[in-house]
């Protein structure tokens, strides 16, 4: 009886996460019980759609801030998981895995200030830095999610590897790298490379619930509000 009313509650979490409103859907996943919510939001982590990983990863933020406030230890445990899906122990690729560590943390500053070090040692090659391409997009976009809370606490390294990324062939790599550097607060237009002020390519960007298309250029004018 568990494994049929299992995969029922996971099409229910689907269902969900395809609703067109964040608030309304975040208030239906608050009902369905925190331990099978997490084990279901993680299996969407790898949908084949991007939009619903999106709203998963973001889904998992909120429900682990929420975990933490009562129950510190079960939240650290999601953190865990997730690095444990990052692990090459573990078989598995680890989709979406920093992008929710990055928005477990910039909703949770307990947690952050127990993980945050970890967050960014992905990104640094001395460190536990990720080599497949494609996560490393993630951990570009955990990192930005992460400090649009919490801009004071990027590292110098940090900083300047993501500086570096400026200069990926890999455009959502530039872009996120500019969002995460905006976020930080220490991306001065004055700083702006040449090659991302005329970058006209058009990425993806998830933003609150839904993708919106931007220019990477385009984004880069955000910093003015920061200067």
């Amino acid at each position: 009886m568990n494994k049929p009313y299992g995969r029922q509650t996971k099409k229910k979490v689907g269902h969900i996460l395809s609703g067109p409103v964040r608030q309304q859907a975040m208030e239906l996943l608050e009902q369905i019980p925190d331990e099978q919510l997490t084990g279901h939001l993680f299996s969407y982590f790898y949908n084949k759609e991007e939009l619903i990983k999106f709203r998963s990863i973001s889904a998992m933020g909120l429900l682990a801030a929420r975990i933490s406030k009562s129950h510190m230890e079960r939240a650290r445990v999601i953190v865990r998981r997730i690095m444990w899906n990052l692990n090459d122990e573990s078989g598995g690729i680890g989709w979406g895995s920093v992008e929710a560590m990055g928005e477990i943390l910039n909703q949770a500053p307990e947690l952050a200030a127990e993980y945050k070090s970890i967050l960014f040692s992905y990104l640094d090659s001395e460190a536990n830095f990720i080599e497949h391409e494609m996560l490393q997009r993630g951990v570009l976009w955990g990192i930005g999610t992460y400090l649009e809370s919490s801009p004071d606490d990027i590292t110098d390294k940090t900083k300047d590897l993501l500086f570096l990324h400026l200069h990926s062939d890999d455009p959502i790599k530039r872009g996120y790298a500019v969002r995460a550097l905006i976020h930080a607060n220490c991306f001065a237009c004055s700083l702006v490379p040449e090659n991302i002020k005329t970058d006209h390519t058009v990425i993806q960007v998830f933003d609150n619930w839904d993708f919106k298309d931007i220019r990477i250029c385009d984004m880069a004018l955000a910093c003015k509000t920061h200067e």
